[in-house]
């Protein structure tokens, strides 16, 4: 039976609003100096703990997008789209052991200061401008539509959907502009309401198929009751389609393509992501080493816990949609639409715990809301206003237009999500970002491991590198079966069900990082053999602590049984 909201659920609601603010405010006031400089606003003063770094990793990663679009994932494939989370745990332990020792080595804020060091200026503000329309345009406008209408959705007033989008963007302003000290200690906060709340909704949806099957309310007979009913949504490897696969399975493949993932896409995605990402890597630019080691792998093994809560969820919701429950709750916006999983599940909960989970999911919203305005704001006021514009500002004026252009961003953000002017709605908003932040991620890994690992790198070379991987992305996303056929040696193009034939989106970040690379190398041959902007690496920057060690040991064991069991 479904509960509406009640005065219990604005009460818990009210207490996590006044709770996050309330220990913001206080996070601000107790290391406040007379004047704030660049380095306490943008890096925290390097005063962020092992956990604060780890948590504000995760609460910054996971939003709206992840709820709805996850869930509805794991309603359609199932457990296999897991692996972006689980991959992501590899990644962190990458950056942390060999990309990290060399961003504090180069002592930079942002990324684009890292692209000036080893490159050139030009890349460094190419990059800053694509980074910014990309952060403002895709990142900041579609965790506010998603978010709005996620919770618009959950209270059941789609008319509110302006003001809770507006008051969405206020709650994160107000945490964003006490700087990175601020965003950074109440995303533990946040990211506490958020396991909380969806663990609750994941026990509350295991129980309701274990009553579904007259099993009680048993949250571990429920999840054997879904393996045993849904098996085909617990494998993480799909095999290759022949032609007789059913247009069903074949999409599920385009999503997640089995093995061949793991050798393409699923790295260049991930990597791009953890390791070249001011949004993710500004909360460890500030510690020492060890610090941001530690809490790059803690954020690795929360990232294992993620898809219980935002995937299992969808199951769920398969498994009870498929035994003739939630069948008008899937179809709540007027069809059957399979991001309406994790929403369906909701209607559900108890009182008290709708409160909860709806303040876990505005924790994951306005968390990731204020790590990206905070990145906009650094990469705007060191890459281009002090770089270019003012280069004798003074630190407190600095400071002045961090907190401005925070501001900025929010409010073109609000004016492009209010009318959906760039179509997030039109195309599923998980869609919309992948699409626009994948395309660009094969040359900016390129051009960062090159640059990081490989002396001989040159800056014409990186330029190339960013460029031809858009172009390669897009040429293998949208032309190379018209162009090529559906069968080559490099790929193999499916029927889309749309009449026309698709290259799996993670085999084309692949096929575009590879010949980027290549391309890349052979560029730099031409040039010196040590680039004169180089970085000296020493190996015994890669030497990790026994405490280290042993975290990147646990890590791997659990993904290891965690592939094991599902294969």
């Amino acid at each position: 039976m479904q509960n509406a909201f009640n005065t219990l659920d604005l009460a818990v609601f009210l207490v996590y609003i006044l709770g996050v603010s309330a220990y913001g405010f206080y996070v601000y006031k107790r290391k406040q100096k007379a004047q704030m400089d660049t380095k306490d606003y943008f890096l925290a003063e390097g005063s962020l703990t092992w956990w604060a770094i780890g948590a504000s990793m995760i609460a910054s990663n996971i939003s709206a997008e992840q709820f709805i679009g996850m869930s509805g994932n794991g309603f359609q494939v199932g457990v296999a789209v897991a692996a972006y989370e689980w991959v992501a745990a590899i990644v962190l332990i990458i950056v942390a052991v060999f990309f990290m020792p060399i961003y504090l080595k180069q002592k930079i804020y942002t990324m684009p200061q890292f692209l000036e060091q080893r490159y050139n200026a030009a890349l460094s503000l190419i990059m800053s401008i694509f980074w910014l329309f990309l952060y403002v345009l895709v990142n900041l406008t579609s965790i506010l539509y998603l978010g709005a209408l996620a919770i618009s959705n959950l209270v059941g007033g789609g008319e509110s959907f302006h003001l809770i989008m507006v008051a969405l963007a206020v709650f994160a302003l107000i945490i964003t502009l006490g700087g990175m000290k601020v965003v950074g200690y109440t995303d533990v906060v946040q990211v506490t309401v958020l396991i909380v709340g969806g663990l609750a909704t994941t026990y509350l949806a295991l129980t309701l198929v274990s009553e579904k099957f007259g099993l009680g309310h048993d949250a571990l007979a429920g999840f054997n009751a879904m393996m045993n009913d849904a098996g085909d949504h617990f494998h993480m490897i799909f095999e290759k389609p022949t032609a007789n696969t059913p247009q069903v399975d074949v999409n599920k493949y385009l999503m997640v393509p089995g093995i061949a993932m793991y050798a393409a896409g699923q790295w260049i995605v991930n990597l791009n992501y953890w390791g070249c990402n001011q949004y993710i890597t500004q909360r460890a630019l500030g510690a020492d080493l060890h610090t941001a080691r530690t809490g790059i792998l803690f954020a690795g093994m929360l990232k294992l816990l993620m898809p219980v809560i935002v995937m299992l969820p969808g199951i769920a919701a398969y498994v009870l949609h498929k035994n003739g429950s939630l069948q008008a709750e899937m179809a709540s916006t007027g069809a059957f639409n399979a991001d309406n999983a994790y929403s369906a599940i909701l209607t559900f909960l108890p009182n008290g715990l709708k409160g909860l989970s709806l303040a876990a999911l505005t924790a994951a919203i306005v968390a990731s809301l204020a790590g990206k305005a905070n990145s906009i704001s650094t990469i705007f006021t060191l890459d281009i206003y002090k770089r270019y514009m003012r280069p004798e500002s003074d630190e407190k004026q600095l400071v002045w237009v961090g907190r401005l252009t925070v501001f900025a961003a929010m409010v073109l953000a609000i004016m492009l999500t209010w009318k959906d002017l760039l179509g997030i709605g039109g195309e599923g908003g998980f869609t919309y970002i992948q699409k626009y932040t994948g395309f660009i991620s094969p040359g900016i890994v390129a051009v960062f491991v090159l640059g990081l690992f490989w002396k001989r790198t040159t800056a014409p070379a990186a330029i190339a590198g960013i460029l031809s991987g858009f172009i390669l992305s897009v040429f293998f996303n949208n032309y190379a079966p018209a162009v090529f056929g559906n069968e080559t040696l490099f790929y193999t193009a499916f029927p889309n069900g749309k009449g026309g034939y698709e290259i799996p989106f993670l085999i084309c970040m692949g096929l575009s990082f590879a010949f980027t690379f290549v391309l890349m190398i052979a560029m730099s041959l031409a040039g010196p053999v040590i680039n004169p902007r180089s970085i000296n690496v020493d190996a015994r920057m890669f030497k990790v602590s026994p405490q280290t060690l042993s975290l990147i040991v646990v890590t791997l064991l659990m993904i290891t049984a965690l592939y094991v069991k599902f294969w």
